[in-house]
């Protein structure tokens, strides 16, 4: 039985005549008779009552009717819905992101944008880097802004952004009036973080550790503007990317780290083993000819 059989039987219960509901459906009368044949089956009950000038429904086949319709309306309206969806000019995107360009990175791509395609909808989904990744494999987000890169062999990858790295020292530190810092000269600093499990996370300490230390972390956060806020009341230093954290005056001083591995690239990710939806691919073309900004 399809759903199609389940329309042809609400027909026929309409016209209660093989020949007016074949006529009606644009189709012979022994399809319609096969449908029939397998909407019983289904049921394992007749569901009419043969009479010389029709068909009558008994009380099995109002139940059936019953739900006939409300399973066609049903399945009516999710495909409405799914048509909507895909459509490239109307549907949604399923994006996740790191918290780390919540108030950076994100709100710019998002104007930019929205400016082309106005009625597209947004599902945004804020985590850290594994997270995101696996929401990527179950299909939970189609598209995502990451960093660090994921697996080449499982996702693509369109980069977006490449951020100078910073030490974040309170105001009036010693490091503050420096042009250029090396990492190292932080050894001794008490650090302000981002939780285990986040990738920026995940940077940082490789870049502690490629100085020749582990940083000592006094206070580990979720985001990156609590992390500003902690360093501009004193209680630490942090390694940001340049320009992650917008409108917050903590007083905060951002010195550029020295070294060509201080720098942390962005870019949209998505799986490559399905396609996306038409939404999500005229949002990832959009930024297929935007320049690679660098901070």
């Amino acid at each position: 039985m399809h759903v199609e059989d389940l329309r042809w039987f609400a027909v026929l219960a309409d016209t209660e005549h093989l020949t007016a509901a074949a006529t009606a459906l644009g189709t012979s009368q022994p399809n319609l008779s096969r449908s029939l044949q397998r909407v019983e089956r289904a049921f394992g009950v007749a569901l009419f009552e043969r009479e010389p000038r029709g068909v009558r429904l008994n009380p099995y086949g109002r139940l059936v009717l019953e739900a006939a319709r409300t399973g066609t309306a049903a399945v009516d309206t999710a495909k409405r819905r799914i048509d909507a969806l895909l459509d490239p000019d109307s549907g949604t995107v399923r994006l996740a992101f790191l918290h780390s360009v919540a108030t950076s990175l994100m709100p710019d791509l998002l104007k930019a944008f929205r400016a082309v395609a106005p009625q597209v909808e947004f599902e945004l989904r804020q985590e850290p880097a594994h997270d995101i990744v696996q929401d990527l494999e179950s299909g939970e987000a189609e598209i995502a802004i990451l960093a660090p890169r994921a697996d080449p062999a499982l996702y693509g990858w369109l980069l977006l952004e490449r951020q100078r790295l910073c030490l974040h020292v309170p105001p009036g530190h010693a490091l503050a009036s420096r042009h250029r810092v090396e990492l190292e000269a932080a050894r001794d600093e008490a650090f302000v973080g981002l939780q285990p499990g986040f990738g920026f996370r995940r940077v940082t300490d490789r870049l502690c550790r490629e100085a020749g230390f582990s940083p000592q972390l006094a206070f580990e956060a979720t985001d990156l503007a609590t992390i500003d806020s902690l360093v501009g009341a004193g209680l630490g230093v942090a390694v940001l990317p340049a320009g992650s954290v917008r409108g917050n005056d903590s007083g905060a001083v951002s010195v550029p780290l020295a070294g060509v591995q201080a720098r942390r690239e962005i870019g949209l990710s998505w799986r490559l083993s399905t396609p996306l939806t038409p939404a999500a691919e005229r949002f990832r073309t959009f930024f297929r000819s935007r320049p690679v900004t660098s901070s």
